[in-house]
């Protein structure tokens, strides 16, 4: 089977882990909605907990959400080895039904002997890196009326993809849910992007304005292409060894990280800056690090303002491991603001939320958590959430769709893991008091000690 990029940079899986996946598979039902704050945390006193969402045929690598539709698009495989195990691209319908976040299969995208690892959404485009090969596909939402869905529907679509049934596969054309929701998923342009001894593409992200992606992977170098007509429009070495994680920004300067302990800002093909973490960092010079992800985000309330968020982790496995670390960065000097721990488990992912509030972290032993970007200090964690390495994590989308899914909680995180699990994990809303109370608290403890002074010191006024 074909290695993740993100289990390449951890730690390759055994030969037959497929075994371990379908095992995965077989235990116990999946959870559909999340009952109020009490399932997550057991009367509040518990031990947090995911909720599991939808469980896929084979291992997951991607995730996305539509904010406009409300999909979440999962994709995985594995990959061209007999296995039995398929390869696909799957979209689910979120919906809250009756206070639950729900997700039900609408359709099912077959990708044949390629599993996707990686994916970048724009608009209704995605960009999925298979092997080698960076496919675009563009998926298209149309609300049918009631006899036309009824007749479309398939006996194996139902509203909720239950265990043990597992979803019709369909190359491309349409599949209707039988609430009358068709999607239609068509391939675009594909490419190759990686041209090692080992080809494989490491990561995808769009531009701020949609019209160019920029890919990495095993050989080093940062491909820039045209959407959607995958035109090359640059190319350069950025990195001796695989590229890890790139990130681009609104001004155009994208910042990669590889393998060769380097974390890199470009504009185009030209070096502006390396971070330096390492030299000023609270790790001792003795242990070197790497860095894993990089990403970009608002700065909450802060018209226009950006930080950049990376990860490093050892670049060795010890026996006593040594932490990992989540800094913040000023995406002007790039020079680091703060650096905290997060833990000693190896992180294997990151998310920004889309206004910059919250970052969200996997890790290879199967955690998930979430920080406040500003302090960078933890709100929520979940040990070994998921069996194995989680492979990506992502918000839910704070615009379109997002608030009325998220009811009333603060943020909602998705992850899946190669244990084929999609989980949700939600954020109760921190209680906070308003600031006219405080300014009226204040007011009153003024006067009622004015009034103690007066009484005990008569004439102090």
């Amino acid at each position: 089977m074909v290695a993740s990029p993100v289990l390449r940079g951890v730690g390759s899986l055994p030969e037959n882990s497929s075994a371990k996946f379908l095992s995965f598979r077989r235990r116990g039902a999946a959870c559909r909605g999340f009952r109020g704050v009490g399932g997550e945390r057991a009367g509040g006193m518990g031990r947090r907990r995911g909720v599991e969402l939808y469980r896929a045929p084979f291992p997951l690598y991607a995730l996305r959400i539509d904010p406009k539709t409300g999909l979440l698009i999962a994709a995985g495989g594995g990959g061209a080895a007999k296995t039995g195990i398929k390869n696909g691209v799957h979209f689910l319908q979120l919906e809250l039904i009756n206070g639950c976040l729900s997700a039900s299969l609408l359709h099912s995208h077959d990708t044949e002997t390629r599993a996707t690892m990686n994916l970048a959404l724009a608009g209704d485009i995605l960009a999925a890196g298979q092997d080698a090969q960076c496919q675009l596909l563009r998926f298209q939402v149309h609300q049918q009326k009631g006899s036309k869905a009824e007749k479309s529907g398939s006996k194996e679509q139902g509203p909720r993809q239950r265990k043990g049934a597992p979803p019709a596969e369909k190359k491309s054309g349409a599949q209707v849910h039988p609430e009358g929701v068709e999607l239609k998923v068509k391939n675009l342009e594909a490419v190759q992007t990686d041209f090692s001894n080992e080809p494989l593409q490491k990561v995808v992200c769009f531009n701020h304005d949609n019209t160019l992606l920029a890919t990495g992977g095993t050989d080093g170098h940062v491909r820039v292409w045209k959407v959607p007509s995958l035109e090359k429009v640059l190319e350069f070495k950025a990195h001796e060894g695989e590229i890890g994680d790139l990130t681009l920004g609104p001004d155009g300067k994208l910042v990669t990280v590889g393998w060769d302990f380097k974390a890199s800002v470009w504009q185009k093909d030209q070096l502006v800056t390396q971070l330096q973490w390492q030299e000023n960092g609270p790790a001792s010079s003795n242990t070197p690090y790497r860095y894993q992800a990089c990403r970009f985000g608002q700065v909450p309330d802060q018209l226009g303002g950006l930080r950049l968020f990376t990860v490093q982790i050892p670049h060795k496995r010890l026996r006593q491991p040594p932490p990992c670390y989540l800094t913040a960065w000023d995406s002007s000097t790039f020079l680091p603001l703060r650096t905290r721990s997060c833990g000693h488990e190896v992180i294997s992912c990151l998310s920004v939320s889309d206004s910059g509030t919250f970052l969200g972290l996997g890790t290879v032993t199967g955690s998930v958590a979430i920080y406040i970007a500003f302090s960078l200090q933890r709100l929520y964690y979940v040990k070994e959430a998921h069996g194995i390495v989680v492979t990506d994590v992502t918000f839910l989308p704070e615009k379109g769709c997002g608030p009325k899914l998220l009811g009333p909680h603060e943020t909602a995180l998705f992850s899946v893991a190669v244990d084929s699990r999609c989980q949700l994990h939600l954020l109760p809303s921190r209680r906070s008091v308003p600031v006219w109370l405080l300014l009226l608290l204040c007011v009153g403890l003024i006067i009622v000690t004015i009034l103690l002074l007066q009484t005990a010191f008569p004439g102090f006024l």
